[in-house]
This record gives C-alpha cells, structure tokens and sequence, in this order.
C-alpha cells in the first residue's frame, strides 16, 4: 500500500454569503416605487463523505485545503444572488475527525456517512425585506456572512474484517501475501512492515464463497499501548476489525517465548481498549517449519507443538501447511460476526452536523466586554448600523437571543463598551 497516510490535517473553508441590495424601484408612471433589494445567496457548505473508494489521507497531506464558492450578491428589482457550490471531499471509510482541541467531531464509520465540516455564511436581506407599516422606506441591507474556516485532524481507523496481530517478524507479511495478493515488504529483521496493508481473501466459488479483508499492522511489542516502539499508532488499526488474529512465532530463535508472547500481545490490547479482548479471536503458532521437528505436525489444541500454549491451530506460511484450514475457518468467523451485525446495523446513512454555536460573553478588559457567536454577530450585521431603522433592527434581535440578559449576568456595569461582531456600544445608554 505504497504512500498510505493515516493521518493528515484539513482546512475547511465554507463560501461567504452574499450582501443584499439596497435598491428602489424607478419605473415610468410608478410613483414612490419602494425598496426592491434582493437577498444575497448562501455560501457553499463543505461536506466530508465516507467512500470505500478512498483507502488512505495520501490527499491531503500535501493539499489539505478545502473551499466552497461564496454566494452571489443581490441586485435590484428583486433578483436575489446565485447560491455558492458546495464541495464534497471524499476520505476513507473510518476516518475519525477531531477539532484542535482534541475533541472528536464525527466518526465516518459507514459508507456514505456525512459530515458538514464548514458552514456556508448565510446570504444578507436586502432592503425590500425590511419593509412594514412602520418602516416604509428601509435605507440598509444585511452583509452576507462570513463562512465557516476551521482547521481538524483526520485519523484513519482501517475498516478490516481481520487483522494480524504479532510481534515484530512473527510472519505476519508473510502470511497476507500468501493468502491474497497484498505484497508488503518481507525480510529477517523486524520492522519491516511500516504501514497497514490490506488484503483481499476469497474462499469459495465466485457465487457461492466468503470474501473478507485482512489487515497487516505493524509488529507490536512490550509497552506498545504506552507508546513504545510504533507505539499506539497502530493499534488504533485494530480497533474494528471484526476477527483478531494472535499470530506467535514458534522458531526457536524468537526473542520471547510462545508464553510470553501471547501474555504481552493480549495485556497490550487489554490495556489499549479492554473490549479488543472480547473480540472473537485465534491463536496461530506461526513458522511451524522452524519449530521442534517433533511438533512439525501439531494440530490445533497441541500445547507442545506452540510452546507450551495452548493454540487454535499451528501453520507455516513458507510451506503452505496449515494456511487454508486457518483461511477456512476465519471465513466462518466473519460470516458469523457479520450476521450479528446485520442484524443491529438500521442500514441508514448518518449525516453529521456540528452543534449549533450559542452565545457567549468574554470580558476583554475592565470596563470592556465582546458578545461572540455567530448569531449574535449574524443580528448586527448590517451594511449601514448608522441608519436609525438598521440600529433599531439590531437592538430588536440582540435582545431577541437575550444577549441583554448574558450580559448583566457576566456583570456588565453602565458604562462599559461592549462589541458584537462590527458594532460597539456603551452599555447603560439611552
């Protein structure tokens, strides 16, 4: 899987909404047309979709940008701008999202799951929306709103039915290559294997046979859920495959023994996520051929033949032996584990969007406060907040969102100045 990347930032730039138009009607005969602006377009949205076409961020590791187009802005005689496009960025099936902060935004675990990443800014009304009883000639207009812009971290989580877990050189290369047609880098040295590599395995006919993806993470060692040797950046590959496989290395030359193999590799799954433990799982002595040849021809279940262990089969990946019998029965596991989740799964496309912003009061300074928000800055943003009607507006929708209310609980005393989105006021004044 040359160029796999399986980490990779995004910076998504929603289109800027555009202004509505102060306009008046002049026609022959028409006297006192009144206003006739038309309302600016919305911005284009950025969405994240979930493909099983995609298979790594390789994408967006050089480009990581991402924009959609602004909204046109309106004109007279009512004709409102044209809508920005919105962009769909394509990632792989499994990708998790996170804001700056760490915190997790979405998890696009299904194909054809969405995420609304970036807000396109809302279009500005022009003046003929404004107009009433009250306000017969409305001399402004909104502005258009600024898009959403937010930098996140992508991680991918590989979407496998069957991942090999092992020590670093347990033959874990070599038995995907054998069994499917991935050709990871094999060699006598650990660490050979730097990246995941999936493979395809079918068993059976075309019609009538199981196919699953088998996923090759990198050797863990001791302290891997810690951070130790490739650490957890791997491990987060294993969090969904439906089958695990503990692959021990039987040569006799290993560092640990079978024993001590099996006992590290589960306590570092337990320890990284407690539920991988609870996973439907087998225990293959790997590298028969190098084994005892009086346990060349152990079958499942022989202590002896895995070191004093008890395995759910042994198998040499150089040799063949053992392969299709680990194949076949993997099969049935997953087709097991697929039913089950079958069965739970509604089949429904999830559509993610983030959590709408309220408003909040932070205090700048003494005596200095600002109200942020984008609803609170979307009520104050008018092309003239010097027109009577336009301020009159303003207060009307603030007070509306109980900004009043935010803040005298903050504490703001007559006085202080006080600043929403362009607009900046002294509190307490007539």
């Amino acid at each position: 899987m040359a160029g796999f990347v399986d980490q990779a930032q995004l910076h998504a730039r929603a289109g800027d909404g555009g202004a509505g138009a102060v306009s008046w009607r002049r026609e022959a005969h028409v006297d006192r047309g009144g206003p006739d602006g038309g309302d600016g377009g919305h911005g284009g949205d950025v969405w994240l979709v979930a493909s099983v076409n995609q298979s790594s961020l390789l994408g967006f590791r050089d480009h990581p940008f991402r924009r959609a187009t602004d909204g046109g802005h309106g004109s007279g005689q009512k004709k409102h701008g044209a809508r920005g496009k919105d962009i769909v960025v394509p990632v792989p099936v499994g990708t998790v999202v996170r804001d700056s902060d760490g915190a997790v935004q979405c998890d696009l675990a299904g194909d054809g799951d969405r995420f609304l990443i970036a807000e396109g800014g809302q279009g500005g009304r022009g003046n003929a929306r404004f107009l009433s009883n009250r306000r017969r000639a409305p001399a402004f207009a909104e502005q258009g709103e600024k898009g959403q812009e937010r930098w996140l971290d992508m991680e991918l989580k590989l979407m496998a039915d069957v991942a090999l877990v092992g020590f670093p050189n347990a033959g874990k290369s070599t038995l995907i290559s054998t069994v499917s047609a991935a050709k990871p880098k094999i060699a006598d040295y650990p660490f050979t294997t730097l990246v995941p590599h999936l493979g395809v395995v079918r068993v059976g006919g075309v019609r009538d046979g199981t196919e699953f993806v088998m996923a090759d993470i990198p050797g863990l060692v001791e302290g891997a859920a810690a951070g130790k040797g490739l650490g957890d950046r791997f491990l987060r590959h294993i969090e969904r495959a439906r089958v695990l496989v503990v692959l021990i290395d039987l040569d006799p030359q290993a560092v640990h023994t079978p024993a001590e193999q099996l006992r590290i590799l589960l306590g570092e799954l337990g320890d990284y996520q407690a539920e991988l433990l609870e996973r439907p799982r087998l225990v293959v002595g790997s590298k028969q051929d190098l084994s005892d040849p009086d346990t060349n021809g152990a079958t499942a279940g022989d202590a002896a033949g895995a070191g004093a262990i008890e395995c759910d089969l042994v198998l040499s990946a150089a040799t063949g032996a053992g392969v299709q019998t680990l194949v076949d029965r993997l099969a049935v596991l997953v087709q097991e584990v697929r039913a089950a989740a079958a069965v739970e799964a509604t089949g429904a496309v999830v559509i993610h969007r983030p959590v709408p912003e309220g408003v909040d009061v932070q205090r700048l300074s003494p005596g200095a406060w600002r109200v942020v928000g984008r609803v609170a800055e979307r009520a104050v943003a008018f092309s003239d907040l010097n027109d009577v009607g336009a301020l009159d507006e303003a207060v009307k929708r603030l007070r509306r969102l109980g900004v009043d209310r935010a803040l005298a609980r903050a504490g703001v005393r007559d006085g202080d100045e006080v600043t929403v989105g362009t607009m900046t006021f002294i509190w307490g004044e007539p």
